[in-house]
């Protein structure tokens, strides 16, 4: 056999114990290790990076640690190769494929005889299974990431010298830990992957569409399906029951899935009953993965908004996790038009009764056309026309032509009617997008809410502008005072807040509440493409 040749074939790993692996690296670890050739790694690590050109950075990653070791064998003590083996074993916990490092295991598993080349590729293929595994584990399995306005550089994740470090004390158990997200979110999806995979086992209850245009209890025959869902999803409890405890527990079931929480089997409250249970496990994974992408944030004050959710946080974390100080909805793109960008910004400026610019999409595709048949529209708006740092509403055909050529802006005048209502919160980005209140304040009835032109409409303007002060000594008084009719006024931050704006559609909560949320975006369906593609 040669020292590649068994790459091309593998066993099943269930078939094998944890045992066989370790006798058959490590019992003849001895006599091999005296034998092997620094050569037979470096012509293995030539080999997989010609058979793998996609995965350049795990074969860059692999051929740095074996470098840094002058190309010796890594696995010589047993207990270590054990350790490895568990680190493995826990990709499933982490919503990652087990299928993506059982090759180390299969071809260890083939080992016998005192076979160095063989030994040599072994050693190899662990250490390369373990490595992509922590780069998964950090940067996630599809190397996603999230645009940052912030040019600060992340400090660069080394899994080589890692696992060179941990080899070295026979330290293995610790290596997850350091490698995964440190957000109290991440422990709480893994809780709620393990829950979920063990409900979808037990398999789905369909829910039939005669429930549909009825109330929860308006007939016993038709909810017996529903009853058995909600008690499969936590729900509901098991047990007898009367029609008022299951329009709570449908109600409950609506409020987890963004949907309004009327207590009736409605279209929409009907596809999300009968999604399966292991289409909500993926979702899961997706939502751990997404998480991964993230840059370590610092431990102070940070804005988050997930966009499928319509929700805004904003968090303290100068203690570690904490719970949000605010939490409030918001309106965020139109999914078919204007999708709000998932990105993280910085924001370093607050305006008190702000101007607001007309991008000039909006001026392009909405705006002129009213302004060319009514030239009275900017006047009744409190809008007016910006050329040359003049500023007029009298518009005529010369000034409509400058317009349409770009020569001239068109903006809307602080005031009641002004479309940033009276605060508008900058975080500087090429994309023009930012938080701002609205006076449209209907809106933030609705389930769905996905209205603006890309920036992110806030419920609460003071209540966000008080979080975003208080470190500069500002109160509740002093913001009501600020955003009262008047001139404009510009605040800069001492120190500039991140504004993270993500996209999950799984959120696991601390008291083990599960919120599953629409694919508005339909980021999840892309990012399934990725995960599903060889």
């Amino acid at each position: 056999m040669t020292g590649t040749s068994w790459l091309s074939r593998a066993l099943p790993w269930r078939a094998v114990r944890h045992g066989a692996l370790l006798l058959l690296i490590c019992v003849g670890g001895g006599a091999v290790a005296q034998e092997q050739d620094p050569g037979q790694i470096r012509a293995l690590l030539a080999d997989q990076a010609a058979q793998a050109p996609a995965r350049r950075e795990d074969a860059a990653v692999l051929a740095r640690f074996y470098a840094e070791r002058g190309y010796r064998l890594a696995w010589r003590a047993s207990a270590d190769v054990q350790a490895a083996l568990a680190l493995l074993d826990g990709a499933a916990d982490h919503g990652l494929e087990p299928a993506d490092y059982a090759a180390a295991r299969d071809a260890v598993a083939r080992l016998g005889g005192g076979d160095a080349s063989a030994a040599t590729g072994a050693d190899v293929m662990l250490s390369r299974a373990v490595l992509r595994y922590l780069v998964d584990l950090h940067a996630g399995r599809t190397r996603g990431t999230v645009l940052s306005s912030d040019a600060r550089p992340e400090q660069r994740f080394d899994a080589a010298a890692l696992l060179q470090e941990a080899l070295a004390g026979h330290g293995l158990a610790g290596l997850e830990a350091r490698a995964v997200p440190h957000f109290g979110l991440y422990g709480r999806l893994q809780d709620a992957l393990r829950r979920y995979r063990a409900m979808a086992a037990q398999g789905d209850t369909a829910v039939p569409a005669s429930v549909a245009p009825r109330t929860a209890g308006a007939d016993a025959r038709d909810s017996a399906a529903l009853r058995r869902r909600l008690v499969e999803l936590g729900d509901l409890a098991d047990g007898p029951g009367d029609d008022g405890q299951l329009v709570a527990a449908l109600r409950r079931f609506q409020q987890r899935h963004g949907l309004g929480a009327d207590g009736i089997a409605g279209r929409a409250t009907l596809a999300a009953l009968n999604v399966p249970l292991r289409e909500r496990v993926r979702q899961l994974a997706f939502a751990l993965e997404r998480l991964r992408w993230l840059p370590a944030l610092p431990e102070r004050r940070v804005v988050v908004i997930n966009l499928p959710s319509y929700r805004l946080w904003a968090v303290d974390r100068h203690a570690g996790e904490a719970r949000p100080v605010l939490d409030m909805p918001v309106i965020v793109g139109k999914a078919l038009r204007t999708p709000t960008p998932v990105f993280i910004g910085t924001m370093r400026q607050v305006e008190f009764n702000p101007y607001w610019n007309v991008p000039p999409s909006i001026l392009r595709n909405e705006l002129l056309a009213h302004v060319a048949r009514d030239p009275d529209y900017l006047r009744r708006n409190n809008m007016e026309v910006v050329l040359a740092g003049a500023a007029t509403q009298d518009v005529d055909a010369a000034i409509l032509g400058r317009l349409r050529s770009g020569a001239a802006r068109v903006r809307q005048r602080p005031g009641p009617d002004n479309a940033l209502g009276a605060v508008k919160f900058v975080l500087p980005n090429s994309m023009n997008i930012y938080l701002h209140g609205t006076p449209a304040r209907a809106l933030f009835e609705r389930a769905r809410r996905d209205f603006s032109h890309g920036c992110i409409r806030v419920q609460d303007p003071a209540a966000l502008a008080g979080f975003v002060l208080v470190e500069q000594g500002w109160d509740a008084a002093a913001v009501a005072q600020a955003m009262a009719p008047g001139t404009t006024r510009v605040v800069r931050l001492q120190a500039p807040l991140p504004v993270v704006i993500f996209y999950t559609t799984a959120i696991a909560e601390a008291d083990g509440t599960v919120t599953f949320l629409a694919d508005v975006y339909g980021l999840d369906a892309a990012l399934a493409r990725r995960w599903d593609a060889p």
